[in-house]
């Protein structure tokens, strides 16, 4: 244990990442925002999901700051009576577990067919044509679809039980095709060197070749990739939900929280959809600029300054 952390305290990895306050900013926040999400049950003041605790009298609250605001809902209450702090904790929580869990969903997905298609020629075109059929549709359509299939077959009510596990599925559905082209086109190039040919001489398996010799040097990219789509993952949840086909209100998300609140921005509850929204800005922005300095310190045509 000693020996990796002393590795890792003189590796490339953690001198760039100290020397870039971009990155030990945005990676700061971010845990706390983590932590603070997965803690939620622990530290928030309220449990939005307890109705026997939430009170209609209670709605639309201005945060403590403003006149009529109270201690007890240091940020106010949304226009069913809940506590905004806490319900914007626990909501952070799904949106996160929606978008780690699309982009598993993706990778695994991606990685698969991209392997196999740059490694076996002849299914080559056939994967990338079914590849360029799903580009073609966007990911909101292909979501629109199932999710009102979904809950015109199974009813609104039974809807929700499933709303997060279906949420995550559509997701990673629409969007393996980037992680599969990216990975095609690392085997490509890795295919021909000559630690594969050295593998195929001595009678190693393709897909031992595939998954322990040539799937190790495609994963820079993937990397990179996946913290862009964790972000592009919640924002499409967040799409989704002001669409009606996200999160129920009853298990809100930061999507639905801002959908929920939105028709009383100009009746003076803008807490309601303003403080969501903000959260759900700097969540994105965190995870992008960590994704650029992911990018920047794996290419290595560019300088590590």
């Amino acid at each position: 244990m000693s020996s990796r952390w002393q590795r890792l305290k003189n590796s490339d990895f953690l001198h760039y990442f100290l020397r870039d306050p971009v990155a030990c900013i945005s990676f700061s926040i971010l845990l706390i925002l983590i932590i603070s999400a997965f803690s939620a049950p622990v530290i928030a003041p309220h449990n939005p999901y307890d109705q026997t605790t939430i009170d209609i009298m209670d709605s639309e609250m201005p945060p403590v700051w403003k006149e009529g605001g109270t201690s007890n809902f240091l940020l106010g209450t949304d226009n069913m009576g809940r506590d905004m702090l806490s319900t914007m904790l626990y909501g952070m929580r799904v949106s996160i577990i929606i978008g780690l869990g699309a982009v598993a969903l993706q990778a695994f997905l991606g990685i698969v067919i991209g392997l196999l298609s740059g490694y076996f020629r002849r299914l080559d075109s056939i994967l990338m044509r079914i590849a360029d059929v799903q580009l073609s549709f966007s990911t909101y359509m292909v979501a629109i679809f199932i999710g009102a299939t979904f809950q015109m077959v199974f009813g609104l009510a039974n809807y929700e039980q499933i709303a997060a596990p279906l949420l995550i599925m559509i997701i990673g559905l629409a969007e393996w095709p980037q992680y599969a082209r990216t990975v095609r086109a690392s085997v490509l190039a890795e295919r021909k060197k000559e630690y594969v040919e050295a593998a195929r001489v001595i009678g190693l398996s393709n897909f031992r070749i595939m998954f322990r010799h040539i799937l190790p040097n495609t994963l820079s990219p993937v990397l990179v990739i996946s913290t862009v789509q964790v972000a592009n993952a919640i924002m499409s949840e967040a799409a989704l939900s002001f669409l009606g086909l996200g999160m129920p209100m009853t298990k809100p998300s930061l999507g639905s929280l801002i959908t929920a609140g939105f028709e009383y921005i100009f009746s003076g509850s803008w807490w309601i959809t303003i403080l969501p929204g903000i959260l759900l800005v700097v969540l994105i922005l965190v995870i992008n600029l960590l994704g650029d300095w992911a990018r920047d310190y794996l290419n290595p045509k560019l300088y590590k300054g």
